[in-house]
């Protein structure tokens, strides 16, 4: 299944995929979906992509006006496919990444703040929700006004009961559903936080 830069800067450009299986690229439908509603809110933002697979969330949001991506992947061959995809963009300037595990990134505090986190791990292994956990449960990640964003298999959703953060929109296309979350505003705290009656 090929993909490509859906719009901006590098539309058109076909982007390379990791070797094997290890990782899911996001269908291009659905990460059109996903940056129409995210707009212009991209324009000059820093994004970061975590399980980053083949880079090509994170190339889409530098395509189409983002100041700054990050990059997380442990996976060695996805690494360097990420690194071809930047280079075939020429958005190598523009992009850092780290070669880590994404659950020892989100325990250290950010070094930097993001306008969006875009979570998009492998499957079936409920390690969106983990993630999901830990950004919750080290809020100086998710501050107001930065956008969580999950994508994940329907038969993997699940509720999930976060602190600090709540989801405030749901999208399915196909076998993907892509959610969004904020940080609580403290008028939803204090609502959750007041008794009945």
């Amino acid at each position: 299944m090929p993909i490509r830069v859906i719009a901006g800067i590098a539309k058109g450009r076909k982007l390379n995929l990791v070797p094997g299986d290890s990782t899911r690229p996001v269908m291009d439908k659905v990460k059109q979906a996903l940056f129409n509603i995210l707009g212009r809110d991209v324009i000059d933002s820093n994004f970061l992509d975590l399980f980053a697979g083949t880079g090509s969330v994170g190339i889409e949001a530098l395509s189409r006006g983002a100041e700054r991506a990050v990059f997380i992947e442990m996976d060695g061959m996805a690494v360097k496919t990420i690194q071809e995809n930047l280079k075939l963009t020429k958005f190598g300037d523009k992009a850092v990444i780290r070669r880590t595990d994404v659950f020892s990134f989100l325990k250290q505090p950010p070094a930097e703040p993001f306008d969006f986190i875009y979570v998009a791990p492998p499957q079936y292994k409920d390690m969106w929700l983990k993630a999901l956990h830990a950004l919750d449960d080290n809020p100086t990640w998710v501050p107001p006004g930065t956008i969580v964003v999950v994508q994940l298999d329907p038969t993997e959703r699940q509720e999930v009961a976060l602190k600090h953060l709540e989801a405030y929109d749901e999208r399915r296309y196909g076998k993907t559903i892509i959610w969004f979350f904020e940080a609580r505003t403290p008028e939803s705290t204090d609502a959750e936080d007041t008794p009945n009656g």
